[in-house]
């Protein structure tokens, strides 16, 4: 019989344990090798039936053996030290605390920052996430924990999270949605002084109201706040508001993105108001699903005109939520952005479920798609997160790039390389994914201290050191590893075997999958089509024959979930299993169902290459490959993503990328995509067999690969810092959050004597006025003084400008020369900027001059343009209101060949 209700019996610890309930609250256990190891010191045999999860450990483990333990003094001994090592870590200082200033260090670093994310990838226990994009949150999270950066990470608590797979006979995907027991999991509801649970609230159309609890979880010193809408008070449907991950239609996601972003900001204030936390002055949304906490936050600003008549109209509240929100995109591709139907949003933001003081047509103007080509049917997250942000960055350089392009029509006039989002790579958290027998071989050599702060700050000079490690200790280790993951991979294809129906009798083969001696290649990552899974399939006989090479075999590990939506990509991955499934090959190459983080953390370290050949460029930054070179792991990668900037030809290969440009090279049905991928694989064939496998198996006189293990020493002590979570924080520390926290002040500040916002109140004036102006303001006329039409390196052109300002004044604008190499069309490229000064005046006519210096530094096809931009202090970009006059096409460009 079934269950009509369900809960959990938690075992009550005796007085001397009850520090372990502290320990198992806060998941630093789960990047902390010493509290895991106490844990599993409880119970091992209950410790890994429970996949490692501490509270479901407490929840199971015997009483008589909690009484043991209550009356071991060793073990008691080593719970006090790691007790008190944890509140050392929570309330100790660190990196943030004596952080050295940002800028001119006249501002100080943000007292808070919220951080926005539909997922978080904290650790297997917690199964809230689906992929890239989570485990990023995740790693986040928790590299600012280690740093001390004052984060609140905000996001939803999903029942039944992402799903589970595995596989039919066949080997087609199979989904399961397991429930999940807040009761189970390393979370706590966060109440009222009174006792009962905090509760957010949001109006939907007609008269409804969705309501939410808040579970936060606490990751090291970081609270995450988690909404959940499964409460009793809700209807059946909007219960199931935060069901799962990435399902249901559309009004599904939208009010999933409503929860998240305005009922985050609401759920934060509710934190801040019960702890005493610190208000953030930073927003962080990580990308567009959370957006909807900018309308939020202007409605705080709005509401009180609406209640006191003392507060912000809509143009200053929004200038004051922009300076303060940093927004990430990690989409190469249109396609991937959360787009809604325009009337849906309407509904649901307008009526009876508007937010006080906010028009519903404003809200639909910060997600319209303005641009040529745009529907104006729909609205577009990304286009509202990037307006309502004054900084915007991509998560490579060359993602930074494409974004740039991308985005380019909300900046119409301005070039992609001026749109004004730049880009921070992303980086991994290495203690979640460096393997303990990695960490113990650097601490051998820097000592424990110095090996943690290495891996904490991502500081390259703390890295100095590992050069020295010897080779044979570094084959020692590669190879235990492998060895590892042979056995890991053995257990999850026995389960998976069985799982899809066989019987004990027919898997005895299993037992001799994956050889530790041989060169192991993995695969492991979400399975859209861009991804290419099936790549290595392309010419299923070369593949076999490196697989069963006789002096130089290869094997392969592969991993990855396919959406439930998506069949396209359940048949990629049925295609690679029934390839895997080949008695001849089985014992070389492996496909292991429901990947996720308790599998990677065997991955990583145990594959000696890691495979990653998307189409480029639509990889926004692939972190899975830092994870594995954190490990000694090298890349063999399509030069995209973070690869493409930091690939040096002694850390990895970089598989060449085909010729061709433009949509039909990414259409996975045109003949030139059929040409690319025939031309991409067989590279990768030629590189496995030739280089990779080659060097692998060149051995010296003691047997050991010393070419092969000079890359992964090089890989360690060059990668080992630039891919850390800890320099990817600290950079949005510095380049992000204390600007966008210095700019929220200064448009916060009250006037002497007046009311708060007198800057963002002057913006929004000040933009109002150049907006409604800018028609009138043109450039009029160009000249410059030179000896000839050839103009000689080293010279200087004299130039001056008169332009028309119309209703403005020379304060409101600069007046620029953009100077550079010219192509045959007169295209601008590496571009220089040189701002012109006021040279007296208005003339008669209202003219303004303008004059400077060009110096010519560059020989061959030069030209300039000149061009007028908005200017004003409280701008973070030129850029910002995407206004610019430039000469009108008649008067062409002054160029001339240089010598």
């Amino acid at each position: 019989m079934k269950a009509i209700r369900r809960f959990t019996v938690r075992t009550v610890l005796p007085e001397q344990l009850q520090p372990l309930h502290e320990l198992a609250l806060n998941l630093r256990w789960s990047w902390h090798p010493e509290t895991r190891e106490l844990f599993r010191s409880v119970d091992p045999e209950v410790w890994a039936a429970v996949g490692e999860d501490p509270v479901r450990l407490l929840g199971e483990v015997p009483a008589t053996r909690l009484a043991a333990l209550a009356a071991d003094r060793r073990f008691l001994r080593r719970l006090g030290d790691l007790h008190d090592d944890l509140r050392d870590y929570l309330a100790g200082p660190r990196w943030y605390q004596s952080a050295p200033p940002v800028g001119d260090g006249s501002s100080p670093l943000p007292e808070a920052i919220a951080y926005f994310s539909p997922e978080y990838g904290i650790a297997a226990a917690l199964p809230q996430y689906s992929g890239g994009l989570g485990i990023l949150a995740g790693d986040h999270l928790k590299a600012a924990s280690d740093l001390g950066v004052p984060i609140i990470g905000v996001g939803l608590f999903y029942r039944h999270g992402y799903f589970r797979q595995s596989l039919d006979r066949d080997g087609w995907q199979q989904e399961r949605y397991p429930l999940l027991d807040p009761d189970e999991l390393a979370v706590s509801l966060l109440r009222e002084a009174d006792g009962t649970p905090c509760r957010i609230d949001l109006a939907l159309p007609a008269g409804r109201t969705l309501g939410a609890h808040i579970w936060k979880a606490q990751v090291g010193r970081v609270p995450l706040l988690l909404l959940d809408s499964d409460i009793e008070a809700n209807t059946p449907a909007d219960r199931d508001v935060t069901d799962r991950l990435y399902g249901g239609g559309s009004e599904h996601r939208l009010l999933q993105e409503m929860l998240l972003g305005i009922g985050g900001v609401r759920a934060v204030r509710t934190y801040c108001r019960l702890t005493g936390h610190r208000a953030p002055e930073v927003f962080h949304t990580n990308e567009g699903h959370a957006g909807f906490l900018g309308v939020e936050r202007i409605r705080e600003l709005v509401a009180p005109v609406e209640q006191h008549g003392q507060g912000l109209d809509f143009a200053a509240a929004l200038e004051a939520v922009r300076a303060g929100t940093v927004f990430t995109t990690h989409t190469p591709v249109p396609a991937g952005i959360d787009r809604f139907d325009r009337d849906l949003v309407a509904r649901h933001f307008g009526g009876d479920a508007a937010l006080a003081g906010v028009p519903v047509e404003r809200v639909l103007a910060l997600g319209a798609e303005t641009w040529q080509d745009g529907d104006p049917k729909l609205f577009n997250m990304a286009a509202m997160g990037l307006r309502l942000a004054q900084r915007a960055n991509g998560v490579s350089t060359l993602h930074g790039a494409v974004s740039r392009s991308m985005f380019n029509g909300l900046w119409p006039g301005f070039d992609a390389a001026e749109v004004p989002i730049t880009s921070i790579t992303n980086g991994v958290h290495a203690p979640t994914w460096i393997d303990p027998a990695v960490v113990r071989l650097g601490a051998a050599l820097l000592g424990s201290d110095a090996a943690e702060a290495a891996i904490t700050t991502g500081e390259e000079k703390r890295w100095t050191g590992l050069e020295r490690i010897g080779d044979d200790r570094i084959w020692e280790l590669r190879r235990a590893l492998r060895a590892q993951l042979a056995e890991e991979a053995r257990r999850r294809l026995h389960a998976s075997w069985r799982q899809r129906g066989a019987g004990e009798a027919e898997l005895g083969w299993v037992s001799s999958v994956l050889d530790p001696d041989v060169l192991t290649i993995g695969f492991a990552r979400r399975v859209p089509s861009y991804k290419r899974l099936t790549l290595m399939l392309r010419d299923p006989a070369r593949l076999r024959a490196l697989l069963l090479h006789p002096e130089r075999p290869v094997q392969i590990v592969v991993a990855g979930k396919a959406h439930p939506a998506d069949d396209g990509g359940k048949r990629l991955i049925q295609q690679l299993v029934a390839f895997a499934d080949d008695p001849a090959v089985r014992h070389r190459i492996v496909f292991l169902p429901d990947y996720d983080m308790a599998m990677a953390k065997h991955l990583y370290p145990g594959c000696d290459v890691w495979l990653n050949n998307p189409l480029r460029p639509l990889e926004a930054c692939g972190t899975s490959g830092m994870k594995a070179a954190l490990n000694g792991c090298l890349n063999l990668s399509i030069l995209d993503g973070w690869w493409d900037e930091w690939y040096d030809g002694r850390n990895g290969w970089a598989i060449p990328t085909a010729d061709g440009s433009g949509p039909e090279r990414l259409d996975p049905d045109s003949p030139e995509a059929e040409r690319r991928d025939d031309l991409e694989a067989a590279a990768l064939y030629d590189l496995i067999e030739h280089q990779v496998a080659a060097r692998f198996y060149d051995r010296g006189a003691d047997g050991l690969p010393h070419h092969w293990i000079a890359m992964v020493r090089h890989t360690l002590v060059t990668l080992g810092p630039k891919v850390l979570a800890g320099r990817m924080v600290r950079e949005y520390v510095e380049r992000l959050y204390a600007p966008a926290a210095t700019a929220q002040r200064e448009l916060a500040a009250a006037e002497s004597g007046g009311t708060g916002h007198a800057g963002a109140r002057e913006l929004a004036a000040w933009k109002a006025r150049v907006g409604a102006a800018w028609p009138g303001v043109r450039v009029e006329h160009v000249e410059a003084d030179a000896p000839g039409d050839a103009q000689e390196l080293g010279s200087a052109l004299e130039l001056r400008v008169q332009v028309s300002l119309g209703a403005l004044e020379p304060a409101d604008v600069e007046v620029q020369v953009v100077a550079g190499r010219v192509d045959e069309a007169d295209r601008i490229s590496d571009a220089a900027v040189l701002a012109l000064k006021p040279a007296g005046g208005a003339d008669l006519t209202g003219r303004h001059r303008y004059e400077g210096s060009l110096e010519l530094s560059r020989t061959g096809p030069f030209g300039y343009t000149v061009r007028v931009l908005p200017a004003h202090r409280l701008l973070a970009s030129p850029a910002e209101l995407g206004l610019v006059a430039l000469p009108a096409e008649s008067s062409g460009m002054d160029a001339g060949l240089l010598r």
